[in-house]
């Protein structure tokens, strides 16, 4: 298990050091001249312009600015905000936390919905509940989160009152950005566990197990489900990462201070090195989450260490 775990880090900390370098050179890609497009149609003259390149690095050479935005980086720097002059990772490290909490309750709602009616539907195949899970997942699946985001208000905080319509304040304002964010990652995990399931119910060991006189309930969840995991949890840890870009659209909708805001922010103001802080940020957690899948795969499948 060490060897392999030892692998997937070089693995983890290759991807890392290769989006370093894409956000070093995120500011390069834009069309145009970077000053220019910060200060926008406020009228700047040359010197300006100049000054700006400085305080930003541009007007040294670029594998120079590459090198130093990597120690800056390794370091934990990630440089100052154009518009407010605070320190991006001060920023990061207040918006983080309603994030996180956002894409952590919707998670927790994607699989405490989503795994068991996936099961039940492959156990009910046929049946109702099949039919109301696939149903389920292809609204879920189908419907764009900000829309969603404002059906959930109309009903559940206009029309009833039963939630607050914006803010951050207690659980109970987390719930409908958690169930706007949560419903796709529920109707996607529902449909690939209910595929899954379905195969494995075909398989020899499993007519074994049922041959020995076990309980339906035994197979389905000591030889069926586990071996039925695989495909959820690689699904199960692409969501994670979705549900953090998809962040961006439910804080906006439901005005909550997260890191969706702030790179919203950064975008319309112009702010290059807070929309680098935020990509930085985000790849970096997306890249822990897989590795953490990766091991995960390994404890559900042996094999996988070997491979």
């Amino acid at each position: 298990m060490a060897p392999f775990i030892s692998y997937r880090l070089l693995h983890s900390a290759i991807v890392v050091t290769g989006v370093l370098v894409l956000v070093s050179l995120m500011i390069h890609l834009v069309p145009g001249d970077p000053a220019q497009l910060m200060v926008g149609d406020a009228p700047v003259s040359a010197a300006q312009l100049r000054l700006i390149r400085h305080s930003l690095g541009l007007d040294r050479p670029l594998y120079q600015q590459l090198a130093d935005d990597a120690r800056r980086f390794a370091a934990g720097d990630l440089g100052r905000s154009l518009r407010s002059g605070r320190p991006i990772i001060d920023d990061l490290r207040a918006a983080l936390p309603s994030t996180l909490s956002l894409a952590l309750a919707a998670m927790a709602f994607g699989l405490l919905v989503g795994m068991p009616a996936g099961v039940l539907a492959s156990v009910r195949r046929g049946g109702w509940i099949d039919t109301a899970v696939t149903a389920f997942a292809v609204v879920g699946i189908s419907l764009p989160s900000f829309w969603t985001g404002i059906l959930l208000i109309v009903v559940f905080a206009i029309q009833l009152g039963w939630f607050p319509t914006s803010g951050q304040a207690g659980l109970r304002a987390l719930v409908l950005p958690a169930l706007t964010l949560g419903w796709y990652p529920a109707g996607a995990l529902a449909r690939v566990l209910r595929s899954s399931m379905l195969e494995v119910l075909r398989k020899d060991y499993v007519g074994v197990a049922r041959a020995k006189g076990l309980r339906e309930r035994v197979v389905v969840a000591r030889h069926a489900l586990r071996n039925a995991l695989l495909p959820t949890v690689t699904l199960g840890s692409v969501q994670f990462g979705t549900l953090l870009s998809g962040a961006i659209v439910t804080e906006t909708v439901f005005a909550r201070d997260g890191i969706g805001r702030l790179v919203v922010d950064g975008i319309l103001q112009r702010d290059f090195p807070v929309v680098q802080g935020v990509v930085l940020l985000i790849a970096v957690i997306y890249t822990l989450v897989n590795l953490i899948t990766d091991v995960m795969y390994a404890w559900l499948d042996p094999r996988i260490r070997f491979s």
